[in-house]
């Protein structure tokens, strides 16, 4: 019987017995599969926003909403995100998306709204697997929490039901709400890609596809968190050349650069990770370098051109923002340190330094993390791992949080929460 129920799990057909089915696989048949969310897409149709949720399977979904600031959250379960899934640019009434995992195989969206608004499910329409929301602005209402509702639900059925209705809340008093504030941003680097592999291990694992790994499930981390944004350098098995990686990471003005990278050596025996800070002489030439070409440059450091100062003045305000830059690296670096002492054996117990490119922004505080040795087949395995990988992005998140918590940034969403909670 149970391998009977398993063959018709297994199977993507849908017939009008899927809820029988559904039924019998939750029954007989082990865990169910979770869907994968292919796709989100936001459109505008006569000033309401509309979400639409592309998925392979059915799944079980939960809408709310949070207060200060207003936020739409549905979360889905069972429920993870495809390979290829890129998160939409906003529009409309929603001026911010995030996705993350949730504990027990969900998945939580959340749509940052610019004020307080009604959604209510669509019926699905087309051949794939979609969910539907419609967003439209309204006054404040009070009214029972959305119940859980199944998207392998009859489109009929759907249409027939009355409208939900998110519940909001009255806004709170105007000292406890947030200003208008941006985001903080964190670059990720997935190191080495396209033609460029990085490091190969015994067992044929390419380093370019470990950090990629690793990066996306730390970019997704990043983005379930209030008031943060990942901008990842790359999001596919494509060469970035290293200065680019920075340019893309000042041209998102973000506030830490997190290079991931698998260590290599010859001695199949040396195990365990490290973090990584630009060296002094590293700065010190990197210095040289802006100093000879500011005039063609149409970067800013530290928010100041240098194009049109002296060369004495150039020079102190290169100085200055470098020197800032490299210490707050080293303090984030020795957070994240930390954390991953947690997770494995540290190889070197204090923060390195060295000259490596990717670290060379002089106004952005940046750190290359070596996860582990790929040479060392314990560690090449634990790498290949998905559980390790999301061990690692999680510790990198932690010391990242643990860092920005006691040093905020100015004029972000995030130093008006944490100022909230002091």
């Amino acid at each position: 019987m149970r391998s009977f129920v398993a063959r018709i799990c297994s199977s993507r057909r849908r017939t009008r017995t899927a809820g029988l089915l559904l039924l019998l696989c939750g029954l007989g048949a082990g865990p169910v599969l979770a869907a994968q969310v292919h796709a989100l897409r936001l459109s505008t149709v006569a000033g309401s926003t509309r979400l639409e949720v592309a998925l392979s399977e059915a799944v079980t979904d939960s809408l709310f909403t949070l207060d200060n600031p207003s936020r739409v959250v549905l979360d889905l379960k069972p429920a993870s995100l495809d390979r290829q899934f890129r998160l939409p640019a906003a529009q409309g009434l929603v001026h911010q998306i995030r996705v993350g995992p949730r504990d027990g195989g969900g998945l939580r969206i959340v749509l940052e709204v610019d004020r307080q608004v009604v959604a209510r499910r669509l019926p699905p329409s087309g051949g794939e697997r979609r969910l539907l929301l419609e967003l439209t602005a309204a006054e404040p209402v009070h009214v029972a929490p959305a119940p859980l509702a199944s998207s392998a639900a009859a489109p009929a059925a759907i249409a027939a039901a009355a409208p939900v209705t998110v519940p909001v809340t009255a806004p709170a008093p105007p000292s406890r709400q947030l200003p208008a504030a941006r985001d903080l941003v964190i670059a990720v680097d997935a190191g080495h890609g396209g033609e460029d592999p990085g490091a190969t291990g015994r067992d044929g694992t390419h380093e370019k596809s470990v950090t990629l790994a690793v990066a996306r499930v730390l970019a997704a981390r990043i983005n379930a968190e209030r008031g943060m944004r990942a901008v990842l350098t790359r999001d596919g098995d494509y060469f970035v050349p290293l200065r680019e990686r920075i340019h893309r990471a000042r041209v998102a003005q973000a506030d830490l650069f997190v290079s991931v990278h698998a260590d290599a050596v010859r001695d199949p025996s040396v195990a365990g990770s490290s973090v990584y800070v630009l060296s002094a002489r590293g700065a010190t030439s990197e210095a040289a370098k802006w100093l000879a070409d500011r005039e063609n440059a149409a970067d800013l450091v530290g928010g100041v051109s240098l194009d049109n100062k002296d060369n004495v003045l150039a020079s102190v305000l290169l100085d200055l923002s470098q020197s800032a830059a490299m210490s707050s690296s080293m303090v984030a670096a020795e957070k994240v340190l930390i954390e991953l002492n947690q997770v494995g054996e540290v190889r070197k117990a204090r923060v390195q330094q060295a000259g490596f490119v990717v670290l060379k922004s002089p106004d952005i505080p940046s750190l290359l993390i070596e996860t582990a040795y790929i040479t060392n087949p314990d560690e090449e395995r634990r790498l290949r791992d998905e559980k390790y990988q999301s061990r690692l992005a999680d510790a990198i998140l932690a010391g990242v949080l643990s860092y920005f918590h006691e040093n905020p940034p100015p004029g972000t969403r995030l130093a008006a929460l944490v100022a909230q909670q002091r």
